[in-house]
């Protein structure tokens, strides 16, 4: 009996690692600045998310990082895909998206629908 329920109890913190590791494990990383605007884009298109890092231009020696989206389905329920800029090699304000939270209901133009925008 206690090695049934040791096993048990293995095997459920085995299962709760690789549950919480999987997702946040299989994302891509890339340098925004070594990619231009268009390999930038294509990327995110073909895999859905990435994480896009580049230098702050406000603090020296600074990374900033962010999650980028193809579209909505790469979102959590209450958040949509809104445009954001990054800067690549050939471009100061690359245009792509990145998940932010919903409005409030009562909040104009969102009272009504909410943006689809896609890569």
């Amino acid at each position: 009996m206690r090695t049934l329920c040791g096993l048990a109890g293995a095997l459920a913190v085995a299962m709760a690692g690789v549950l919480l590791a999987g997702p946040a494990a299989a994302i891509s990383r890339y340098q925004s600045k070594s990619l231009n605007c268009e390999q930038a884009r294509q990327t995110i298109r073909s895999e859905g998310a990435v994480i896009l890092r580049y230098p702050s231009t406000h603090v020296q020696g600074m990374t900033l990082y962010d999650r980028y989206v193809r579209d909505n389905a790469q979102c959590d329920p209450h958040e949509f895909a809104d445009w954001v800029t990054v800067p690549t090699r050939d471009a100061p304000k690359c245009r792509v998206l990145a998940c932010k939270p919903r409005p409030d209901r009562d909040e104009r133009p969102f009272r009504f629908f909410l943006p689809h925008n896609s890569l």
